[in-house]
């Protein structure tokens, strides 16, 4: 596996030498990832910045193109990329081929489609008489005028991207897609545990013709690495993936500057389940957090807010339902839950079990280490009998673990589900249609799931509060990789 930084168009070896890529199921090595200095990165933002010009004025006819080349050379690989997301990630093979890999061949497609980057607006007649706007000495003081103007959508200009470590494949794909769509030059800094996917991205790139410098790859532990490519001054938008703790700091360094931000963080997704609620279906959405990436997916219904009149069932099959899920090598057909991403990251999912067992929650499953050879792995967990001020209910554990908390009528369930410092998604589920799309109007979250926790993949997507600022996905992800421009002039 590659050992070298992709930067200006060429392989470059790392002045930081390589460091060891651990597979999180089998404890082996996958490869090993190049070690980038600052001053690599600042090369590497230094080369975008000098392709940005040229790649901007290209046709977007060519510049789709090229994403069309990459999604075909991407989905021409998609078996041993897929092999290569599943051992760096623990993701299971179906949800590396599907999800990972697969969607970022999506993207690509997606954005190798023309879409309008200007819109006109209607005129505007400005009466004769006094005033000194803008408008009225465009047209000579004091004389009418009718003032033509056309809004234009023009490229950001040079983009860090800093993507996370559950997702290399889609997470680096939902921005770099868009950003070189729009004609904004890329410097993707991947998360260290598993940077070589994105490397093989950008191996697509390169065999699709990205020019050289428009696409840069620069890996590291080292916080160094993320801070040189956040600071440089060649630098004009970051779009950021991760925890909240991280964005806060990468939004100071932003807001010295005035960089643009595009920050996806943390969640705590609050599932609202009424009385009258399809309790199958509700359990089986709010299960997908003990599967889906192990729980290490931000957008998870992890804290489920019962309505007593169904708490004891819902709580009864949410534990059946995870005690029926294999977990184990994800390389199996039956597999449903691989390991986390880390020994670290599953310590740390460990101590929030035990500190629920400390703040007074009952573990009614999971709580335990499953009994495997090899891997970083957490048996699906359900806390039940949780209050709304418990740390379990307040904060991101990213891991396979749902916490219950009852409440009495629909005003308590949405105050309790606005209580969080999160809102990224929520969910809703009544057999009331009515009721649960006025429930989803009441809840302060960027996006809400009613009696679902599918997602529609042109719907914006971003969080309110401490989960994010900004929308991307379909045509929303070329607003935000875009800065809108007015054009008047006089009719």
């Amino acid at each position: 596996m590659s050992r070298r930084l992709y930067i200006d168009g060429a392989w470059v070896e790392p002045d930081g030498g390589a460091y060891e890529v651990t597979d999180p199921a089998t404890e082996e090595t996958v490869g090993w990832a190049p070690e980038a200095s600052p001053e690599q990165v600042r090369s590497a933002c230094a080369a975008a910045r000098e392709a940005f010009g040229p790649w901007s004025r290209t046709a977007p006819e060519e510049r789709a193109a090229i994403l069309a080349r990459a999604a075909d050379v991407i989905a021409g690989h998609l078996e041993p990329y897929t092999e290569l997301a599943r051992a760096e990630t623990g993701a299971t093979t179906v949800t590396a081929r599907r999800m990972q890999v697969g969607v970022a061949a999506a993207r690509f497609r997606r954005y190798a489609r023309i879409e309008p980057a200007e819109w006109p607006i209607a005129p505007q007649i400005n009466e004769a008489g006094g005033g000194t706007s803008h408008a009225f000495r465009a047209v000579g003081e004091g004389r009418a005028g009718v003032m033509g103007a056309l809004a234009v959508r023009q490229p950001v200009g040079v983009v860090t991207c800093v993507t996370s470590y559950n997702n290399p494949w889609a997470n680096t794909a939902g921005k770099v897609a868009p950003a070189l769509a729009m004609g904004n030059t890329v410097v993707v800094k991947p998360a260290p545990q598993d940077p070589l996917s994105v490397y093989r991205m950008a191996e697509a790139l390169q065999t699709a013709g990205a020019p050289r410098g428009v696409v840069n790859v620069v890996s590291g532990r080292s916080a160094g690495v993320g801070e040189a490519a956040v600071e440089s001054g060649d630098v004009d938008m970051v779009s950021f993936t991760g925890s909240t703790a991280v964005g806060q700091r990468i939004a100071e360094v932003c807001g010295r500057s005035m960089k643009r931000q595009l920050m996806e963080l943390g969640g705590k997704g609050a599932a609202v389940v009424f009385d009258d609620a399809d309790i199958t279906s509700a359990v089986a959405g709010i299960g997908t957090t003990y599967s889906f990436y192990s729980g290490q997916i931000c957008t998870a219904p992890t804290r489920v807010l019962a309505q007593r009149g169904v708490y004891d069932r819902l709580v009864e099959q949410l534990a059946a339902y995870a005690g029926r899920l294999k977990v184990g090598d994800p390389r199996e057909r039956d597999t449903v839950v691989g390991p986390l991403i880390s020994a670290a990251h599953r310590d740390r999912v460990e101590s929030y079990v035990e500190l629920g067992r400390k703040e007074g929650a009952v573990v009614v499953t999971g709580g335990e280490r499953p009994p495997l050879d090899t891997g970083f792995y957490v048996a699906p967990t359900l806390l039940a009998d949780c209050t709304n001020d418990m740390r379990v209910a307040r904060e991101e554990i990213f891991g396979p673990v749902v916490v219950v908390v009852p409440f009495d009528d629909e005003d308590e369930g949405v105050a309790l589900a606005n209580d969080s410092d999160y809102g990224l998604i929520d969910y809703v589920w009544s057999g009331d249609v009515a009721r649960a799309f006025r429930v989803a109007r009441r809840l302060r979250a960027g996006g809400v799931g009613v009696n679902t926790v599918g997602r529609n993949m042109e719907a914006p997507f971003g969080g309110f509060k401490r989960s994010g600022v900004g929308r991307d996905v379909g045509s929303y992800a070329l607003h935000a990789y875009s800065e809108v421009q007015a054009i008047v002039w006089p009719g």
